[in-house]
């Protein structure tokens, strides 16, 4: 999956992405009333996925039944074993037999079209990268590939998606800020209709130094995953208390964040500039994780910071 995420991969994900982007904000700036904005930006993060990782061409009644279906899936992931009618685990079942059934003719296709010029989503790059292994993945090795890049996908960047236009409302002069940024880099276009930049490349968000601040502060404020787990490799101490080797240990996201001393200011406010000065994480490897850290961090976290700043 490296490769799926490198940066040659993400460079030839942006102008798609951004293609995606610009579509649901026209959308919403059409919008005649206010706009639900967790549901909207769910809707975005799937079609990138499905237009960007798995290549899909949809027809928009496909795409909304596609994406319905995968929410029902998702909602009913952990349910109780009782497989009987209305169940949310048969609920559950029904929706991954469609989606199988839905990404089995869309593997199909694509393997059909064989166009070495399409070749350029996640799932073709992972079956790239299998057959100059000398691997060929079966169907159902395929499928629930392409599934779980959804997952992936889906929820955690809806989620930063909502809580970066959620903390930008609540703080007008950082958007204030970000627009001077984009101007000093000819990147700030006020048009009637939502837009952006259609030459955006990672080398220039790379540049945006203060929009970089924003969305790390993002991420520390209101991480998209609460926590994660971890095994004991040794018996450590911890505050007092003695963690035994091999066990399980859940650590919190947004308490690592808002409890460690190496931020100058509170660390319950909003303040991107934070991460101005010198780089948190430089200090210690493990006190910024929206991520995640060590060897199971997120693969993808490149592609969301990007979906995020080109928001």
């Amino acid at each position: 999956l490296a490769r799926v995420f490198s940066r040659t991969a993400l460079e030839s994900y942006l102008p798609r992405i951004q293609k995606v982007v610009n579509w649901e904000l026209r959308g919403w700036c059409m919008e005649p009333g206010s706009i639900a904005v967790y549901s909207s930006a769910k809707t975005l993060t799937f079609r990138i996925a499905a237009r960007i990782l798995l290549g899909l061409r949809l027809e928009e009644r496909q795409f909304k039944d596609l994406a319905k279906t995968f929410e029902q899936l998702v909602e009913n992931l952990f349910s109780l074993p009782l497989n009987m009618p209305f169940s949310g685990l048969r609920k559950g079942i029904k929706a991954r037999d469609m989606l199988h059934k839905f990404m089995e003719r869309a593997i199909q296709e694509k393997l059909q079209r064989n166009n070495p010029e399409d070749h350029s989503d996640a799932l073709d790059f992972i079956m790239n990268s299998a057959k100059e292994h000398g691997k060929e993945f079966s169907m159902q090795e395929l499928k629930e590939s392409a599934i779980e890049l959804i997952f992936a996908a889906f929820f955690t960047t809806a989620s930063a998606s909502t809580s970066l236009i959620l903390l930008l409302l609540q703080h007008p002069s950082v958007i204030e800020k970000i627009r001077q940024e984009l101007m000093s880099h000819e990147l700030y276009q006020q048009w009637q209709s939502c837009h952006c930049a259609s030459d955006i490349s990672l080398e220039k968000l790379s540049r945006l130094r203060y929009l970089d601040c924003v969305i790390k502060e993002v991420l520390r404020v209101l991480p998209p995953v609460s926590g994660g787990y971890r095994t004991a490799l040794q018996t450590f101490e911890l505050d007092g208390y003695q963690i035994p080797k091999g066990w399980s240990v859940m650590y919190s996201i947004r308490d690592t964040h808002e409890t460690v001393a190496i931020y100058q200011t509170p660390p319950s406010s909003f303040d991107p500039d934070r991460f101005s000065a010198s780089q948190p994480e430089a200090a210690g490897r493990f006190h910024y994780i929206p991520f995640g850290g060590g060897a199971r961090s997120c693969i993808g976290k490149e592609l969301a910071q990007a979906i995020l700043k080109l928001l």
